[in-house]
């Protein structure tokens, strides 16, 4: 499976004004039922790590030089790199020794957002922040303007230690993030740019904006990236009703793709899509859900192993805002669990339950579901999933109308007064560790400390992983 990790906030000119300028969009559901309901318990202290006793912190490692005062976003991997993309550009690690990562470079090419993702030897990275110029040395310049530049900047990783940028597309609204998706020649290899929040005094992004940019890059000669499509998805209909909570969609925050099953899901503003991707430069929406009750924000969508569901977020609040908090409650700023029912054109995805973590956190605590990835354990569908200060949960969905969360790991709040963009960004299992982008802090390594948590026969899989990673 191929995703482009999702994020929260648009069109940045400065890290902090552009975190407070995120829609605080309020809620949105399908057919709720009951959900697991955050608990009373006692808020840890200012920074203060705790943890349910099955999973532990191996190493923090805080990033150095132009990247420490950008805000650190989503992890791609290779072998045995982890390339951590930032706002102000990219760090590669060596993770060969999960306990003591290695920092092999850093890239500083400022440009926002700092989606990142891996395909051969080239690595993308969204830009959302609108730039004089495609360089690495552009300065932020309004989007009014319609010289400037947002889009995805393509770089050569042949040599982790000094990546070469290659090429730049501009795209309409810029990237906020994509997809990877690979060419069915082999030759090829496409990216699904999502972005949205279009506005009439933006020339290069005009509503009602309700599509995607595909670009097609040619393995082989990069340099000649170029954007070939523009599918609209929305046709006709853009928005949920009036006087709902839910976002209007103006564009995608976030595909995931299947590319073995040739399909993708889609978190578009206000709606949740399940796309055909069988002709990569012609995605088709199969079918489309809303949740005008308990989602404001359809965030990213994630599938389990077998392609037979789909997890969709919402991020209310846009990440910075506490959302884990009794008032709140259990339904909004949580997972949607959605089944995929039936074949071919005629698929459906059934509303099944909702799932957020279960401690109430601070009101100081920035707190919604974010990014994430599945652990790989046969038979059943388990997810790692980042909640900003909200830390980091293991949960299962097996039962998609009975999640539970089975591991937890978090910092307490950053601040006892003051409500702060920070937290785990993203949080994704490679190779039998958990490795999460904390906003503020850096790279986390952790470790489940037993992975028969998760059955013997995925015990016995961790085993054989952790045996290899000592042989690079």
């Amino acid at each position: 499976m191929f995703r482009s990790a999702p994020q929260g906030l648009r069109r940045l000119s400065a890290v902090a004004a552009a975190a407070f300028a995120l829609t605080l969009a309020v809620a949105a559901s399908a057919s709720p039922t009951s959900a697991q309901s955050p608990s009373t318990n006692e808020i840890p202290g200012v920074d203060e790590i705790v943890s349910s006793n099955n999973i532990r912190l191996v190493t923090n490692v805080p990033l150095s030089g132009p990247l420490a005062t950008g805000i650190n976003s989503d992890i791609a991997f290779q072998g045995k790199y982890a390339f951590a993309g930032n706002f102000n550009g990219f760090a590669v690690f060596d993770i060969s020794r999960p306990a003591s990562p290695r920092l092999v470079s850093q890239v500083a090419c400022i440009g926002g957002q700092g989606d990142v993702s891996v395909y051969g030897n080239l690595l993308f990275m969204s830009v959302d922040s609108s730039r004089s110029d495609d360089s690495c040395s552009s300065t932020a310049q309004s989007a009014t303007i319609k010289e400037s530049w947002e889009g995805v900047r393509i770089f050569d990783i042949s040599d982790v230690r000094n990546p070469r940028y290659v090429k730049a597309v501009e795209t309409n609204c810029g990237s906020h993030t994509h997809t990877v998706v690979p060419g069915k020649d082999r030759k090829s290899v496409y990216l699904y740019v999502s972005s949205y929040f279009p506005a009439a005094t933006l020339p290069d992004c005009q509503p009602p904006h309700d599509l995607i940019s595909i670009i097609k890059v040619p393995t082989r000669k990069p340099a000649d990236a170029a954007v070939v499509a523009t599918p609209n998805l929305f046709p006709g209909n853009t928005g949920n009703p009036p006087g709902t909570p839910s976002t209007e969609t103006t564009g995608c925050h976030d595909i995931t793709a299947y590319p073995q099953k040739d399909i993708a899901a889609g978190a578009c503003m206000g709606d949740g899509i399940l796309l055909d991707i069988s002709k990569p430069e012609a995605p088709s929406v199969i079918t489309r859900v809303r949740d005008t009750e308990n989602f404001a924000f359809w965030h990213s969508a994630t599938f389990n192993n077998a392609g037979t569901k789909v997890i969709f977020t919402d991020e209310l609040g846009g990440g910075v805002a506490a959302e884990c908090l009794d008032s709140v409650g259990p339904t909004k700023g949580a997972d949607a669990i959605y089944d995929i029912q039936g074949w071919g054109k005629h698929r459906r995805l059934q509303f099944k339950s909702y799932f957020k973590i279960p401690r109430v956190n601070a009101a100081t605590e920035n707190c919604v579901a974010h990014n994430g990835s599945l652990i790989p354990v046969p038979g059943r569908d388990v997810m790692v999933q980042a909640w900003y200060q909200g830390g980091i949960s293991v949960w299962d969905f097996t039962n998609s109308s009975r999640p539970k969360e089975i591991a937890y790991w978090e910092r307490g709040p950053l601040s006892e007064t003051e409500l702060l963009l920070g937290g785990s960004w993203s949080a994704y299992y490679y190779n039998g560790y958990i490795y999460s982008n904390d906003i503020v802090k850096g790279l986390d390594v952790l470790q489940v400390r037993d992975w028969r948590l998760f059955g013997a026969e995925f015990n016995r899989f961790h085993q054989l992983n952790a045996q290899s990673q000592t042989r690079y």
